[in-house]
């Protein structure tokens, strides 16, 4: 993993590192057991980036820790690693973090979890600064896409839509 253009490796997971910005948005995307699998099954195989219109090409699916993620966003290719990637009964998620060529410094993490209510949850964790000189010029922009970027994830597994 040093290869990654930031030294914060999983700090998804608790207290995100100053430096940098910070992105937490969660939803409720459904109810019960089948939507939660099916969510899972779409998460772990990149369809939540896919149905948010990039192009994806990964190494290992399902995802897994060292799965390499070429993504394509119009002109812009956005190469990732992903450093955690967990599923159990009531949890579902991994995180990515930026590789050279990448437009931002930084992780992101994708979390689903069901909880005793039956609510499933996908929840969306992320830490970034400019990587690259012109989303250094044009970081107002940069954020107006993350945050549009993270709405359209949270929405691309939405029970019954998960696909």
């Amino acid at each position: 993993m040093s290869d990654l253009t930031y030294p914060e490796i999983g700090a998804t997971a608790g207290v995100l590192p100053s430096g940098y910005h910070h992105v937490r948005a969660e939803r409720v995307i459904g109810r019960g057991r089948i939507a939660f699998e099916q969510a899972a099954d779409a998460l772990l195989c990149g369809a939540v980036q896919r149905r948010a219109g990039a192009t994806v090409r990964m190494s290992h699916t399902p995802l897994r820790v060292g799965t390499r993620i070429d993504m394509r966003l119009g002109p812009f290719g956005i190469p990732c690693l992903v450093v955690w990637a967990e599923r159990d009964d009531d949890h579902a998620g991994f995180a990515y973090g930026s590789l050279p060529g990448h437009p931002e410094c930084g992780e992101e993490r994708f979390d689903l979890t069901l909880a005793a209510t039956g609510e499933v949850t996908f929840t969306i964790t992320a830490f970034s600064r400019p990587g690259r000189w012109f989303t250094r010029l044009a970081w107002p922009v940069n954020r107006l896409v993350q945050r549009r970027m993270t709405e359209r994830y949270l929405r691309t597994l939405d029970s019954p839509a998960v696909r």
